[in-house]
């Protein structure tokens, strides 16, 4: 089943609370249940490689993500393109972050290839750090092309001013594991309004940051930061119960980053 192309009905809106963090498919172990992880403990991310066979990538994985985000390759890259428009937006709170589903045909172009962009995610603090340097939160814009292959932006918060976008989304946030909102009043978001005014990057070979850490992912990192609140980073770590929802960086290997 895909998840993505459920209808965000309340049924199948529970349903997708129990996708995990990054929207993929579910993953069960051997008596039919879902294999339970977390980011701290017995199922915390240094085990998630033994917790299923269907996790042996998290531990085995030479592409894994995040990284600290170095240059390894000074390249004239591509200006991204970006065809995204406000849609409504459905909030499920998951337990391992708060996710919310674009609701109609906003893109990302990369050369030949076209990207629906599926949903965006949160963590706190960042999972990539930028020349040494992580940051409060960090905001996963995810991609798919025709051919399932992904594509995620990363976003780096910095603590400022309030963001009136980001409170925009946050009006709708589910404060509780399972938890979802799918608001009939709410007004139209713009997701391209929660990126920076500089959309250069860094680009790297990759893999989710989550269970089963699926590699095959290309990762682009915005350079430039968004300014946001200290509460309104506060308001995202409540709704995860004040724990942190970021995995440890993982080693480059013999990896490209490209800028």
């Amino acid at each position: 089943m895909d998840p993505m192309k459920l209808k965000l009905s309340p049924r199948n809106l529970l349903l997708a609370a129990l996708l995990g963090a990054s929207a993929w498919l579910p993953t069960h172990a051997g008596d039919g249940h879902a294999v339970h992880w977390g980011y701290s403990g017995e199922e915390g991310p240094e085990h998630w490689g033994d917790l299923s066979a269907e996790y042996t990538s998290c531990k085995l994985g030479q592409q894994q993500s995040p990284i600290d985000v170095r240059a390894t390759d000074d390249k004239e890259l591509t200006p991204l393109t970006l065809k995204y428009q406000a849609a409504a937006i459905h909030a499920v709170n998951n337990g391992h972050t708060v996710q919310y589903t674009i609701d109609n045909g906003s893109e990302l172009q990369l050369g030949e290839r076209g990207l629906k962009l599926l949903q965006v995610h949160f963590h706190a603090p960042s999972e990539h750090h930028i020349n040494g340097v992580p940051f409060p939160a960090e905001a996963h814009f995810v991609h798919r092309d025709a051919n399932g292959k992904l594509a995620v932006i990363g976003v780096m918060f910095v603590e400022g001013a309030a963001n009136a976008t980001l409170e925009s989304w946050w009006r709708y946030m589910p404060d509780n594991s399972g938890q979802h909102l799918d608001p009939a009043d709410a007004s139209p978001v713009d997701p391209h309004a929660l990126l920076p005014a500089d959309l250069a990057y860094y680009t790297y070979a990759g893999s989710l940051t989550t269970p089963p850490c699926s590699e095959g992912v290309t990762w682009i990192v915005l350079k430039q930061p968004v300014e946001v609140s200290k509460a309104q980073i506060e308001r995202f770590r409540a709704a995860m119960h004040e724990h942190d929802n970021n995995r440890p960086l993982q080693p480059l290997h013999a990896r490209v980053v490209q800028d």
